[in-house]
């Protein structure tokens, strides 16, 4: 059974930062890409930022220049690091990705059960 869970919201004051962990557990033969998603109160969830498998990283414009995506392959392991957070970061976090379990079974999407981030003075 593939479980994610993350780790690491809470709350902020605004200019602060926060460090977001998602880990991936269970039999993995192969994660692909790996992304972080975002809901506020009454707003449809967005896609915030991934990271392939290679390193290659991408942003939504909100956030370029403040936060940062990496993954440790050998811990299954995706991370968002948030800096000059705003109230407007204000969300549910989510980590998404695909992930092959065996060899002879075929891609599934998982999410996390989300965190909770909260930017407020």
């Amino acid at each position: 059974q593939v479980q994610l869970v993350e780790s690491g919201g809470g709350l902020a004051q605004p200019g602060e930062s926060l460090r977001l962990s998602c880990a991936a557990s269970g039999s993995i033969y192969s994660i692909y890409t790996m992304s972080w998603y975002r809901q506020a109160p009454g707003n449809q969830r967005e896609w915030v930022a991934a990271i392939t498998s290679g390193g290659i990283t991408n942003y939504v414009d909100s956030v370029k220049g403040r936060f940062t995506i990496s993954r440790d392959n050998a811990k299954n392991t995706v991370y968002l690091q948030m800096n000059s957070l705003k109230p407007e970061d204000t969300a549910v976090y989510y980590c998404y990705t695909q992930i092959q379990a065996t060899v002879t079974q075929s891609v599934r999407a998982y999410w996390g059960q989300g965190t909770q981030v909260t930017v407020s003075s």
